[in-house]
């Protein structure tokens, strides 16, 4: 699953380009939840790079 880093500037670009609605807006930054499929568009479309494979 991708996560989210604290670099998230809440721009929703990643939650727009998501197949399948995992990513949502949190209070801080938008969060990933367990629906992500792993298929990366999110990364792929982040501006500043803070999406990235978890663990």
């Amino acid at each position: 699953m991708y996560v989210i880093s604290s670099e998230c500037i809440k721009c929703g670009a990643c939650a727009a380009t998501c197949p399948v609605g995992a990513i949502t807006e949190g209070d801080a930054q938008y969060v990933i939840g367990d629906q992500c499929v792993d298929c990366g568009s999110c990364a792929a479309v982040c501006p500043v790079g803070a999406i990235s494979p978890g663990q």
